[in-house]
């Protein structure tokens, strides 16, 4: 597992996917905390990782879009899937090395804040709260974008199918806001990421959104060793 683990990180970095990702992902959060923090002169920063979890909507389906469509276009799908590790491993290794990525390109967002520190005094919590909030958010999308990449072998038909899985589920929330009967509202409350990330961003640890986004992670990872165990005994 490690050995996989460690490849699919190297190949980030031999390839330009890994630096476009964390430069993109940089750059567009420093470009959003100056908007909504720096220029308004606030230490709010609900606006600022509002915007940060839509900044990962798109940005996290080209991280995710390889790791097993490109096994599937380049043939080496099979070797991989007889190697002598169980496909739940194997699954584990690709996103562990994804979240990897993603988890350093988190950290180096997170500088930022220290201009926070140096001039007003913030909500060390709420800042907090949220970190750990985008992180699990990040993790969920994730989880879609290797199920979603275990389907194709068209790296852009992945990410597009991972965007749109994401959009719909950020959608929900939006959508229920403007339904005036409750049970529907109540339902589409429930599917909705962005519901139970607002509760971070208003400075509440939500345990119930946190089993929340574990569940996501692991249905959707469970789906993909199911997808990959189909084909292992197919071939």
């Amino acid at each position: 597992m490690f050995a996989i683990y460690k490849r699919e990180l190297r190949a980030y970095f031999t390839t330009a996917v890994g630096y476009v990702f964390l430069a993109v992902i940089v750059a567009l959060s420093a470009v959003a905390f100056s908007l909504t923090t720096i220029l308004q002169a606030t230490n709010d920063v609900t606006t600022y990782f509002t915007v940060l979890l839509f900044i990962l909507m798109v940005a996290l389906p080209v991280l995710t879009m390889k790791l097993f469509s490109e096994e599937r276009k380049m043939r080496t799908e099979q070797l991989l899937l007889t190697a002598p590790v169980s496909i739940a491993k194997i699954v584990a290794a690709k996103f562990f090395a994804a979240f990897t990525v993603f988890f350093g390109a988190n950290l180096l967002c997170s500088l930022a804040y220290i201009t926070l520190f140096i001039y007003s005094e913030p909500e060390g919590g709420i800042i907090l709260g949220n970190i750990i909030a985008i992180t699990l958010v990040g993790a969920s999308f994730i989880a879609v974008g290797i199920f979603v990449s275990s389907l194709t072998e068209n790296q852009l038909a992945a990410a597009i199918g991972t965007f749109g899985i994401l959009l719909a589920m950020l959608g929900v929330g939006l959508l229920s806001a403007v339904i005036p009967w409750y049970p529907v509202r109540y339902v589409l409350g429930w599917f909705s990421i962005l519901t139970r990330y607002s509760n971070f961003t208003s400075g509440f640890f939500d345990f119930a959104a946190l089993f929340y986004y574990a569940s996501v992670c692991f249905i959707f990872l469970f789906l993909t060793c199911r997808v990959l165990e189909r084909r292992r005994y197919s071939a």
